[in-house]
């Protein structure tokens, strides 16, 4: 092989590798084989209740009368055609006030910040057993358990979670994963504390310990920012990235031509 070959080469493998360093900034829990989290090793994860939140709660028994001073409707309007209206009943709903409490049909205002729907469940049972004869099935659910993803996203967004229990990776799956551009190894995390503070958080999508970490699971409210890279920074300045690697590839072989012209 000539002089002239060697350099064409070399340049060629450096415009590959440069894009094979890249590539391994992108793929999720690289080192997945070497972790593993035994069952009972993590506590099962269970949102907590916090002010803001706006809940519903229905208390069931096997007497339907027995019940209803504590389960509140309200009428909603629902449209039935364009001439006629009708009303339908709809669960009252119960906004977590600043001091993280409720004010329940004739148990009161309530303190359940802080615990979690099991524990506000229990409690309810036990607060109502003097008032009924049986001990009540309580159900206690979160209307509005919102999590947002923003930056270098496909479909960045705010989404409601049904199910109030979501991760990082379902996250970002609903906003249809990060693009090739987003920072995998620094995502922020946005959460608002219970008594109104902020704190933001560095996770490393890279990293399979992100299973381990107490942020994996997302609570409700937070917030999940993708950084853009270099390229995309670049990108932003200079047009699309197809303008990008049509450059940096003329200037590869503009280099690669002078070379073999130089070396005649």
């Amino acid at each position: 092989m000539t002089f002239k070959s060697n350099i064409l080469c070399f340049l060629t493998a450096a415009f590959l590798l440069s894009g094979c360093t890249s590539y391994k900034k992108v793929p999720y829990l690289q080192n997945s084989a070497t972790v593993n989290v035994p069952a009972g090793e993590i506590p099962l994860y269970d949102a907590r209740i916090m002010p803001k939140d706006l809940l519903t709660i229905t208390v069931s028994t096997t007497d339907p009368q027995a019940s209803v001073p504590f389960n509140l409707t309200v009428p909603t309007t629902v449209s039935q055609n364009s001439t006629s209206l009708t009303s339908q009943p709809a669960m009252q709903q119960y906004l977590v006030n600043n001091k993280g409490e409720i004010d329940f049909p004739v148990l009161g205002k309530l303190k359940i910040s802080g615990m979690t729907k099991n524990e506000c469940e229990a409690m309810l049972r036990d607060r109502l057993a003097p008032y009924l004869k049986e001990t009540p099935i309580v159900n206690v659910r979160m209307v509005n358990y919102k999590i947002s993803v923003l930056g270098e996203v496909k479909s960045p967004g705010t989404f409601t979670v049904s199910n109030e229990k979501v991760n990082v990776l379902e996250a970002l799956a609903m906003a249809g994963d990060m693009t090739v551009y987003g920072v995998r190894d620094n995502v922020k995390l946005v959460r608002e504390t219970a008594d109104g503070g902020r704190d933001i958080q560095e996770l490393n999508l890279n990293d399979a310990n992100l299973i381990r970490s107490p942020y994996f699971y997302l609570q409700q409210n937070d917030i999940l920012y993708v950084s853009p890279n270099k390229t995309a920074a670049r990108n932003s300045d200079i047009g699309n990235s197809t303008t990008l690697w049509i450059s940096a590839t003329s200037i590869l072989v503009s280099i690669a031509s002078l070379l073999v012209t130089i070396l005649k």
